[in-house]
């Protein structure tokens, strides 16, 4: 009895010493993915001759519009920077493989785009 006492104070004070995050919205994997998709474009893209941050742009309109905690961006940048990572790493030139990824990786974001707007969109 003694035990369970101490155990539930215990439990009590554990969980009022834990700060209270923000719950992530519903849609935060697509989400996350649509950041590391948005990272692949952006290496590939650079990589086949486009020069521009047109890609990396968009990453920092979708965070100035999610306007999320420091750990929610942090997450959503490294998905980001990982997608750019893993073809940067991949690819030194630009092939067709490059190129066919590319056309994958815009149909999986407007997809992921869409379904992120219309299923909880206002």
């Amino acid at each position: 009895m003694r035990r369970a006492a101490l155990i539930t104070a215990f439990l009590a004070t554990l969980a009022s010493a834990v700060p209270a995050y923000a719950v992530d919205p519903l849609y935060e994997a697509k989400l996350l993915r649509l950041a590391e998709v948005m990272g692949s474009i952006h290496s590939l893209r650079n990589l086949c001759g486009e020069k521009s941050s047109q890609w990396r742009d968009r990453m920092d309109t979708l965070l100035l519009a999610e306007n999320p905690d420091p750990a929610r961006r942090a997450r959503l940048i490294a998905s980001f920077n990982r997608g750019y990572r893993t073809f940067n790493e991949t690819y030194s030139t630009c092939t067709s493989q490059a190129i066919a990824a590319i056309d994958r990786y815009q149909a999986e974001g407007m997809r992921l785009s869409s379904e992120i707007v219309s299923g909880y969109g206002n």
